[in-house]
């Protein structure tokens, strides 16, 4: 059952697609050249930057802030913790029976970006290793307490995320037994070594707010979302608006590059290409040439990207400050790429997640009756596949774009000047278009 993790990762060519490939990447370029051109037009004055927040009701608030429904949440959330890497240790060692390696790359992986993107940070609050940190501060408390003994350096940044990040796509993506329940649990324990080390080391505020890879990624995606954070207060906002303030931290751009460049080379790997350049090859070579692969596709996102700043920075006379500037851009990019890749994954792994609910460990269990349950393959066609992912391809450029376009707006007090730009960021969304689409029709 869990074969298509294992195989597929939700990404699949569709080799009977309604009209040529090279229509769609024609259409989706045109569709972003007319975006550009109605922004030039129609858009002269920012936005997205200006625009409001309200504060939710107060009844509202004291219940989304209440110490006893982050503990509550908290607890559930590590109990849940516990339960998974139980099973991966002890559990049957079959990922298609053990729940582990589902939970783990379907629930957890796809499944919090896209809470994050509907309410906003949630993970904030289901963050088990945060509630285990905030449990033995407590404790500390009650015994004398516990001070950090070092200070987070400002210059690390999110570099400390980006590694572990980086890390766990690693695993996901080139190692060949990633899908095993004693790999995922061991990989676990590992994370929670490293990130409860670094919280005591660092506190657990500056490591959860830097160092921390999970944290780091799905906070990338919460920007998007119409809920968020001002002061202590929880706020609907218009959706994007979060983006502007996304804070311009030593690494954020390798943490973009990360995201943006670990689904693209998770969509090369199921091409016939890449199946022909590793049949046959032992278990070294391939996780050798993944991890080649996976860094350059690293190296490509980030370079691409700040290729594109360098002649926006030339066209608008040497403005300094762009790369950060207009990095906001790429989020509403990364969360369509996991769409497009991993959306048909989530629909029908998912459904095997539900199964394995009533039986984590592959003993034969029915704790909760989902046990009978027959997923529906068919719920989705292929050829709806494609569509959706174009459409949230498209979608994702074109609203970078916006935010590009709403940011130059910002910085240059004339529209000519922030016109020109703005060339150089539509030539990039072009690339990442052109080439996710691809990517996605290669058989």
């Amino acid at each position: 059952m869990i074969a298509g993790l294992v195989l597929g990762h939700g990404v699949g060519a569709i080799k009977d697609l309604p009209v040529p490939a090279w229509l769609f990447y024609y259409g989706a370029s045109l569709v972003l050249i007319l975006s550009f051109v109605a922004l030039g037009v129609l858009w002269t004055k920012p936005r997205i930057e200006n625009a409001r927040d309200r504060e939710l009701p107060r009844g509202l608030q004291r219940l989304l802030r209440s110490p006893w429904l982050r503990t509550v949440l908290g607890a559930a959330s590590f109990a849940l913790f516990i339960v998974i890497v139980a099973a991966g240790l002890v559990g049957k060692d079959s990922p298609a029976l053990n729940l582990a390696p589902t939970f783990v790359y379907v629930v957890f992986w796809l499944g919090v970006p896209l809470l994050s993107v509907l309410f906003g940070d949630v993970w904030r609050v289901l963050n088990p290793w945060r509630a285990a940190a905030d449990g033995a501060a407590l404790v500390f408390d009650r015994i004398g307490g516990w001070r950090a003994p070092l200070a987070y350096p400002a210059r690390l940044g999110r570099w400390p995320a980006v590694v572990l990040l980086a890390s766990f796509v690693a695993l996901e993506l080139a190692y060949t037994d990633s899908s095993g329940p004693r790999t995922v649990a061991i990989a676990a324990l590992v994370y929670s070594w490293i990130t409860w080390t670094g919280a005591a080391a660092f506190g657990r505020d500056a490591w959860f707010a830097n160092g921390d890879g999970f944290s780091a990624y799905f906070g990338l995606f919460s920007l998007l979302a119409p809920f968020g954070a001002r002061d202590g207060r929880i706020v609907a906002r218009p959706p994007l608006t979060g983006v502007t303030r996304l804070e311009a931290k030593p690494g954020t751009v390798a943490l973009v590059a990360v995201v943006l460049g670990s689904v693209a080379f998770d969509g090369l790997t199921r091409t016939r290409w890449w199946s022909d350049e590793t049949f046959g090859r032992a278990d070294e070579q391939v996780v050798a040439m993944s991890l080649v692969g996976l860094t350059a596709m690293f190296a490509f996102a980030a370079a691409t990207y700040l290729a594109a700043i360098l002649v926006a920075r030339a066209l608008s006379g040497g403005r300094p400050g762009l790369s950060q500037a207009f990095l906001g851009s790429l989020v509403p990019i990364a969360f369509a790429y996991v769409v497009a890749h991993y959306f048909s994954l989530l629909v029908f792994q998912g459904q095997i997640a539900y199964q394995l609910l009533s039986d984590p460990f592959g003993y034969g269990w029915d704790l909760f009756g989902t046990r009978r349950h027959k997923p529906d393959f068919t719920v989705i066609t292929p050829r709806t596949t494609w569509y959706v992912q174009v459409a949230a391809l498209v979608v994702g450029h074109v609203l970078g774009l916006m935010l590009a376009h709403d940011r130059a707006l910002v910085l240059f007090s004339k529209l000519r000047g922030a016109l020109r730009t703005q060339y150089a960021m539509l030539a990039l969304m072009v690339v990442y278009t052109v080439g996710g689409m691809w990517i996605l029709s290669r058989p």
